[in-house]
C-alpha cells in the first residue's frame, strides 16, 4: 500500500502539534502539506524544535498550499474554518477528519444557536460520520467526511454507551462532572490560563450551557433511542493535559455493571475498564489513544459511578484522528497508536 499523503490545516495550535508528533512516526502515513497563517515560510522545526530531525518540512500559507493534492487532510483549525474550505477539497476527492466542531452537529440551526452564525455548508451535515470509533466503526471505514469528537464528549460517551445501548439507566438523569487540563482551552494567549492565574485554582465554566453539550446529548439520545435528560459541568484544573469525568446514572441494583462494561468493551483496543473500585488517574493515560474506565456503585442512592479519563489532546483530539484516519484507509485501527503513556 502507498503511503497516505496527508494534509494539516491549523499546524500550530496543541492539536495539529500533537498530531504532527503522531504521524512523524507512522508508518504509512507521510506528511505532505502543513498550513498555519501565523507560521507560512518558517520551518516546521525552527517553530516546534521537540520536532528537530523529524521533520524538514515547512509551514506553508493557505492560499498556496496544494491541499487538493492530499489524500486526506486534517484540519485542526478554530470552529468555523473548515466548513469554508471542506466542500472544495471532497470535490477534489480528497477525505476530510474535522477535530473541530464545525461537523458535529446534524442540526444546522442547533449549531448556529451555540457557535453564533450560520454554517456554510449545512448540505453536508447528514453525511457527516461521527468519529467515535467505539459507535460508529463500520460507517467510517466508507467516510469521506469525519467530525473528530470533542474532549469531553469523548470521555462522557464513553462512560455512559454501555448502560445507553443495553437500557441498563432507563430512568433519571444522566449527570457528568467533568475536568481539563488547561490544554483543552487551546494555544492562544488568555490571562485566565497563565501559570500565575490557573495554579493553585480550580474552577467551573460553561455551567449554564457549554459548547459540548449538545454534542454529546445528540450521541447518548441515538443510542438510548429517546431524548435523556443530561446535566454536564466542565471545570478547568491546574494541570496541563488530561480529562477525568465522573459519571452518574441511575441503574437497577440487579445489573452486573462490571460485567457489562467488560463485554461492551472487550474488543475495543482503546478503551481499558478497570478491575471493579479502580480509580483511574489521569496520568496513566498521558500521551496515548486510551480511555480507563472503573465503576463504582453506591447501593443507598441506586446509582452508578463511572469514572472515565483520558488525555485531552490525543484520545479526547489527535490519536483518535488519527484511529480514524486508520479505519478510513482499511489500516489496522491502532496502526502508529501502541505506546506506553508517558509518566511522570
Amino acid at each position: 500500500m502507498e503511503r497516505i499523503r496527508v494534509g494539516i490545516v491549523g499546524g500550530t495550535g496543541y492539536g495539529g502539534i500533537e498530531l504532527m508528533r503522531l504521524l512523524l512516526s507512522h508508518p504509512q502515513a507521510m506528511l505532505h502539506c502543513l498550513v498555519s497563517r501565523s507560521e507560512a515560510g518558517r520551518r516546521v522545526d525552527a517553530v516546534f524544535p521537540h520536532l528537530r530531525g523529524h521533520t524538514d518540512l515547512m509551514f506553508e500559507a493557505e492560499e498556496t498550499a496544494d491541499l487538493t493534492s492530499c489524500d486526506l487532510v486534517f484540519f485542526a483549525t478554530p470552529n468555523g474554518v473548515a466548513m469554508r474550505q471542506v466542500p472544495v477539497l471532497l470535490e477534489n476527492g480528497v477525505r476530510v477528519i474535522d477535530l473541530a466542531a464545525d461537523f458535529r452537529l446534524r442540526d444546522p440551526d442547533l449549531w448556529a444557536r451555540w457557535y453564533g452564525e450560520p454554517h456554510a455548508c449545512p448540505e453536508l451535515l447528514q453525511d457527516v460520520v461521527y468519529g467515535l470509533p467505539e459507535l460508529n466503526r463500520d460507517a467510517l471505514r466508507d467516510a469521506r467526511l469525519v467530525a473528530n469528537p470533542g474532549c469531553y464528549p469523548t470521555a462522557v460517551i464513553l462512560a455512559f454507551l454501555p448502560l445507553l445501548r443495553s437500557g441498563a439507566a432507563p430512568l433519571g438523569a444522566l449527570i457528568a462532572d467533568a475536568k481539563s487540563g488547561v490544554s483543552g482551552a487551546g494555544r492562544r494567549a488568555v490571562v485566565g490560563n497563565l501559570l500565575a492565574e490557573l495554579s493553585e485554582n480550580f474552577k467551573a465554566y460553561g455551567v449554564s450551557g457549554h459548547r459540548h453539550l449538545p454534542e454529546i446529548k445528540q450521541a447518548l439520545d441515538a443510542v438510548a433511542g429517546q431524548t435523556r435528560e443530561l446535566l454536564f459541568v466542565p471545570h478547568v484544573v491546574p494541570m496541563i493535559r488530561g480529562i477525568h469525568a465522573t459519571c452518574y446514572a441511575q441503574v437497577a441494583p440487579d445489573i452486573d455493571v462490571q460485567a457489562l462494561y467488560e463485554e461492551t468493551y472487550q474488543r475495543e483496543p482503546f478503551v481499558d475498564v478497570l478491575p471493579q473500585g479502580s480509580h483511574p488517574e489521569t496520568a496513566s493515560v498521558r500521551g496515548v489513544n486510551l480511555c480507563r474506565i472503573a465503576l463504582h456503585r453506591q447501593s443507598e442512592s441506586g446509582h452508578v459511578i463511572v469514572l472515565s479519563v483520558i488525555d485531552n489532546l490525543v484520545k479526547g483530539a489527535a490519536g483518535q484522528a488519527v484511529q480514524n484516519m486508520n479505519l478510513m484507509f482499511g489500516l489496522p485501527e491502532d496502526t502508529g497508536l501502541r505506546y506506553a503513556p508517558v509518566v511522570p
